[in-house]
Formats: C-alpha cells, structure tokens, sequence
C-alpha cells in the first residue's frame, strides 16, 4: 500500500489544482500520475480525498472524492506570543515543534531587548503531523501594541524577576474553568523583557508566571509553554 500523500491547499474545495510548489513537489519528487490518489489540507479542520485529474509540465490538477472534516484534539485558543531570537533557525525549530504539538497562533514581539520563512516551517510541520489546523503566524508587533490590545481569556508574561512574585504556569492552567479555554503567554527575548515591561503587563491584565526552576533558552521557553497549554487543553 502507498504511503499517503498531504498537500497543503487552501479553500481546496474551491480549486482545482495544486499551488505551484505543492504541485512542484508531487510531479517532480513524488512523480503522482493521472489516477494517483492524494489527501489536501486546508488548513481549517478539513482533509479532502482526491485523485490526480490532469498533469503537465508545471501544473497538477485534481478532483475531489471525499470531504473529510476533522476533529481539533484540544479545546480553545493556545496562543504564544515571544520575541524572536537573532539565530533565526532557532525560531524555525520552536515554530516546527510547537506545530506538531499543536497550536493556534503565534506573534512575535518586538521588545526592549529584542535583537522571519517561519509560515513554511510551520505548514511544512502542519502536513508532516497531519494537523488539520494550520496555526496562524502574525507579523511582528510592539510590545505596547500587543499587551494593549484587548484579548480573551487568561494572559500570562514568563519572566526572571525575582522581585515580583511569580506564579507556577502548569499549577495555573490546571485550575482554569471551562469559559477560560482562550490562553496567551508571553515569552521575552534572549536578556528576557524589561522591569518596566513586565510591570506594563501586569497592569494591563496579564499575570506573572514561571516555567518552572530552570532557567531556558527563549526558544526552549516558548515550547514548553505550549506544551504546558496542549496537555491542559487537549481533549
């Protein structure tokens, strides 16, 4: 039996053939023919069933035989808000494993001591993991603009401080009620957010966490917060 075949397109429903790198991919390495059956992804909780209906040089069409609507293996909206590093590979490594874990969203933060092919990595690990969700990845915003903006839900800033009291995150999680499945934790940058921007935080809502006694690299940081929030949240 064939390994199954996942190609990420878009309102696959609407169209007819594969994006040009998708399509690139099934006839240059896959080499599918006419008949050759292949799954979509997209991107919205659907997988479809399909067979190849046409192929030439550079386009591959397809015709769809089976809607295949998918469950989301956890509950609410994980959202992981981090200042990206300067080796940018790391942040392509977080936002591929935290897509396997799954996840909902991620922005970037733009901050005091901050020092992007992210969207490829992350539909890369979508297909690769068979998530029928892809999470979305958000342009980089200010600090200020983020924590002002107004968000559902619990909202948590990691941080080093010892002079402002910290709460466990796990411990947090776990007592969260069933109205409160929306979740958003800020993780700072390599020096880690400033005094006054964890202080402008917790004046705008969020609370003060830690991700337990050891201390972590930002990337480390950012995916043990979604696996903190995955085991919550999932079903």
């Amino acid at each position: 039996m064939k390994e199954a075949r996942y190609f990420f397109v878009p309102k696959a429903n609407t169209q007819t053939e594969l994006p040009q790198d998708e399509a690139s991919h099934a006839l240059r390495v896959l080499r599918l023919q006419t008949g050759d059956e292949l799954f979509l992804m997209d991107g919205e909780g659907v997988f479809y069933r399909a067979e190849v209906a046409m192929t030439s040089n550079k386009h591959c069409h397809y015709n769809i035989l089976e809607k295949l609507p998918q469950e989301k293996t956890w509950n609410g909206h994980i959202h992981l808000a981090m200042a990206p590093t300067k080796m940018m590979e790391r942040v392509e490594w977080m936002a591929e494993k935290a897509t396997e874990i799954g996840f909902d969203e991620l922005s970037f933060l733009n901050c005091q001591f901050s020092e992007r092919r992210v969207e490829k990595i992350v539909v890369s690990a979508m297909k690769q993991s068979r998530k029928a969700w892809l999470p979305q990845v958000n342009d980089m915003i200010t600090f200020k603009d983020f924590i002002h903006k107004e968000r559902k839900g619990r909202k948590f800033i990691a941080h080093c401080y010892d002079e402002i009291e910290k709460k466990d995150l796990f411990e947090e999680l776990t007592g969260l009620e069933a109205d409160e499945e929306e979740v958003t934790v800020l993780i700072g940058p390599e020096g880690d957010f400033s005094i006054d921007e964890v202080r402008e935080a917790l004046d705008n809502g969020y609370e003060s966490i830690s991700l337990g006694k050891s201390r972590l690299r930002t990337e480390t940081a950012a995916l043990a917060a979604v696996m903190m929030m995955q085991l919550k949240l999932r079903k």
